[in-house]
């Protein structure tokens, strides 16, 4: 039985004035780029972490009560002077001496570790049922982590060290990260480009990482006319029919989901309009949208808005505003790890390295998610899966996750939470399983 988490009172709190409206005028638009910065941006995370019934913000008094884990955040301070990653520490209160790893959430490109406040309970009861921890970190200049200066010595055809070096800014400090917790073995649960680098430290490091869950992943095809759209990450709407119904939960994906996915992606991108193609090309050569909504000035909170109001409309109006004002106050940080972007993708999401070429030396578990409708090309997924058990590693699968778009964590995290736990208690094969039986 999974250990109870009690509810939280907020009166263990100190006073946090609610989000603002997003704003659709000028002048609200200009209120609130002058208001952020980086003690708004702390409030505008806190917000999100106190939906957790067992989170205890800075302020707070030791919590007396019996919930089996008590999360915080910190920042955890790396080597060079003012590198950090920003972290949210989920802790057993009764550490049990047979834990299994603990777990490491990490996010996509440009997001953060807020993105993932309806995953945290789960992966919370998880964590108290058997005595382990959880960890979400954001990446060394993306959230709220350092923004240091991101630059690339190698010249421009030098492929292999451009993406080596792009690489190394974020695998080495996820690296130091590790170290300094004390942490001898991790479950990596990344979405996206986050899920990329994953990969990456894995081959690095392949004795510190237990298993790989990849949500979504970027820069695994090496088809260079694949059918992944960057442009749908500024674009896309979701899916908000999502609901908590186990009836949406994840199902074993085969050859003819993924086809149904493709053809889906084949006619968006049909349909793709000269701009948005020229906004894909932009992008991965180099071009940030973070730059371009920060160059607008007062400006940016309503571009900031009019994608956070589309994307998240499956949210309720309070957590829509909420992810509102904490994306508006990442965007609005200074530029550092966004850059990688050229450095690791060709135009059109073509990795110059990609993935699906270098998983197969990995002997661990990986398991790839994806959402039915997602930008990402699962066709990389299928191969990479092809690629593992042709070098004997028969320990990988792949699931679809209804309802869900490329955020499918949020889409739809009824199935995603219910996914991951059985990945995490390596009951994964049971549930591939079942699930197959079903698809």
């Amino acid at each position: 039985m999974s250990a109870s988490i009690p509810a939280s009172t907020s009166s263990a709190f100190l006073p946090l004035p609610p989000a603002k409206d997003i704003p659709v005028t000028f002048t609200a638009s200009l209120k609130s780029w002058w208001a952020a910065g980086d003690k708004q941006g702390t409030a505008s995370e806190e917000r999100l972490l106190r939906r957790l019934p067992f989170f205890q913000a800075e302020q707070m008094t030791s919590s007396t009560n019996d919930s089996p884990v008590i999360a915080h955040r910190e920042r955890v301070q790396l080597a060079a002077p003012k590198h950090f990653l920003n972290t949210l520490s989920i802790k057993s209160t009764n550490p049990s001496p047979t834990a299994p790893p603990p777990a490491v959430v990490l996010h996509g490109y440009g997001a953060g570790l807020g993105f993932f406040f309806r995953n945290f309970p789960a992966l919370a009861q998880w964590a108290g049922r058997r005595g382990t921890d959880v960890f979400a970190v954001d990446w060394l200049g993306m959230g709220r982590s350092a923004r240091v200066p991101f630059t690339i010595k190698a010249k421009r055809d030098d492929i292999s060290g451009r993406v080596n070096e792009a690489e190394s800014f974020f695998v080495d400090s996820l690296e130091e990260w590790r170290a300094k917790m004390g942490l001898e073995k991790m479950t990596l649960i990344a979405h996206s480009l986050g899920a990329y680098f994953s990969v990456v430290y894995a081959l690095r490091y392949p004795t510190r990482v237990h298993k790989l869950i990849l949500l979504s992943p970027a820069g695994v095809p090496h088809d260079p006319n694949n059918l992944s759209m960057p442009s749908r990450e500024l674009t896309d709407e979701g899916d908000s029919r999502s609901t908590i119904s186990a009836s949406h939960s994840a199902v074993a994906a085969s050859t003819g989901g993924v086809k149904q996915i493709r053809e889906e992606q084949k006619s968006i991108k049909d349909k793709e309009s000269r701009s948005r193609r020229l906004l894909t090309y932009l992008w991965e050569e180099g071009w940030s949208p973070f730059q371009v909504v920060r160059s607008t000035l007062f400006w940016g909170p309503m571009l900031v808005g009019k994608y956070s109001s589309r994307r998240f409309s499956g949210l309720t109006e309070e957590e829509t505003r909420d992810m509102h004002d904490y994306i508006l106050n990442i965007t609005l940080s200074k530029g550092s790890g966004e850059y990688c972007i050229s450095h690791i993708l060709a135009p059109y999401a073509h990795a110059r390295m990609p993935l699906v070429d270098r998983i197969a030396a990995l002997k661990l578990p990986i398991t790839f998610i994806y959402g039915e409708h997602d930008w990402m090309d699962p066709q990389g997924g299928l191969q990479s899966l092809e690629n593992l058990r042709k070098a004997g590693n028969h320990r990988s699968r792949m699931y679809n996750i209804p309802y869900a778009g490329h955020h499918v964590y949020l889409d739809n995290p009824a199935a995603v939470n219910e996914l991951l736990v059985a990945e995490l208690d390596d009951a994964g094969e049971q549930l591939y399983l079942f699930a197959a039986s079903r698809s």
